[in-house]
């Protein structure tokens, strides 16, 4: 098993298992990996040690603390993103293109209010924020908003 540290081009570190070095490129060929961020298919592998060796004094031994600090910080707010991006779809429905009519809907009381999630062009929220109808864009990763198997 094969453990890569991954980054997709919005600067988004993540961490990917594969059985191999093929199985990654095999993978990203056929668009299966992605940020689990923002759901980026455009990612590459960084350079990566379990350890690293420097000078062997104090310095280089808080270094190594320093970066291992980082990596925890990075992996957290990224653990905790994901588990907010999760509530989200779990707590809203998604009403797909039809989110600008389904919001004004809400808004002029023609419907009953519910929390609502789905895409609009960026003419579409700007008219909605001028109606004072408060939107606020999100990008939801792709796999969150299919079933796991």
């Amino acid at each position: 098993m094969k453990v890569l540290d991954l980054q997709c081009t919005h600067g988004h570190v993540f961490e990917g298992w594969f059985a191999s070095e093929d199985d990654f490129v095999a993978q990203c060929g056929r668009s299966l990996v992605q940020c689990p961020v923002c759901g980026d298919p455009s990612v590459a592998k960084k350079l990566s040690a379990p350890r690293l060796n420097l000078a062997g004094g104090r310095d280089g031994g808080a270094v190594q603390q320093a970066a291992t600090t980082l990596a925890s910080t990075d992996q957290a707010l990224a653990a905790t993103w994901l588990a907010v991006a999760r509530q989200i779809v779990a707590r809203t429905t998604d009403v797909g293109d039809r989110f600008a009519e389904e919001a004004r809907k809400m808004h002029y009381r023609e419907t009953e209010e519910r929390s609502i999630r789905g895409t609009a062009t960026a003419e579409e929220a700007s008219a909605l924020l001028d109606e004072g109808i408060e939107v606020l864009p999100l990008v939801l990763p792709a796999a969150l908003k299919e079933p796991l198997q």
